[in-house]
């Protein structure tokens, strides 16, 4: 006797359309988690690399060694399962200051640019900065670019939910500090017109002006603006000021 072939119901047939979409979905996340270190992702039917990690260290004095930061730093890499690509070396060199005189911090966000690792790791803030509001612009320009940052002292990780709340913590707070320098310089300049002081460069002697101008008004005049400034030992603006006198006073009458 043959075998009767029972046919499958509409519903059975939904049942385990279904099931397959949740079992290739519940795939596609575990591929996705395993990102984060090596892991077999059935869909992709072999490892997924690890996470591409660079480091970056600075030391203010020559002096000082960045042994310890590498070593600490390179054992956290190894229990999260993050491959060390490269690491960024600044000697002798103060975090107050900016990114063109520190030649590897320079070359680590160029790199970032190009996208050859998925993650910075640094020993502490400091490390990557004195000013907060550059320490935002770092962090803004890392999470456009969808690269993540860990700070070992802080304990500042971007990859999870409390890093990433971190993060606009500290968004909330530069731009607190913005809004208050702002409002020291604005204060400033209310007192400073209140005791009746004239705001901007000092005016030149009467005399130098004058000379100027007849320079100016030479008949048959060769020189430029920026020769008659460099005879005179002036900025190209001032003499720039005195040949439009009337475009001054509108200036002045507009203030």
């Amino acid at each position: 006797m043959y075998e009767k072939t029972i046919p499958k119901s509409d519903f059975a047939m939904l049942t385990e359309s279904m099931l397959s979409d949740i079992a290739l979905s519940v795939r596609n996340m575990t591929c996705f988690l395993l990102r984060v270190g090596v892991g077999f992702c059935p869909k992709l039917g072999g490892k997924i690399p690890m996470k591409r990690a660079v480091l970056y260290l600075r030391v203010s004095t020559v002096d000082q060694t960045t042994a310890n930061q590498e070593r600490e730093l390179r054992q956290v890499a190894e229990r999260a399962g993050w491959e060390i690509v490269r690491v960024y070396k600044d000697h002798g060199i103060s975090g107050a200051k900016g990114r063109d005189k520190r030649p590897e911090f320079d070359r680590l966000i160029r790199d970032a640019a190009q996208r050859k690792f998925d993650m910075v790791m640094a020993w502490s803030v400091d490390r990557l900065g004195r000013s907060l509001q550059d320490l935002v612009a770092f962090l803004s320009e890392l999470h456009a670019l969808h690269i993540d940052l860990f700070l070992h002292q802080q304990g500042l990780d971007t990859t999870t939910p409390a890093g990433k709340a971190m993060f606009q913590m500290l968004g909330v707070f530069a731009e607190f500090e913005r809004a208050i320098i702002q409002e020291r310089v604005r204060a400033g300049l209310r007192r400073a017109k209140g005791e009746g002081k004239r705001l901007g460069r000092p005016r030149i002697a009467a005399d130098l002006e004058k000379r100027i101008l007849a320079a100016l008004k030479a008949p048959g005049r060769t020189e430029g603006v920026r020769k008659i400034a460099k005879r005179f030992g002036v900025d190209p603006g001032t003499v720039q000021r005195i040949s439009r006198p009337f475009d001054a006073a509108a200036n002045v009458v507009a203030a």
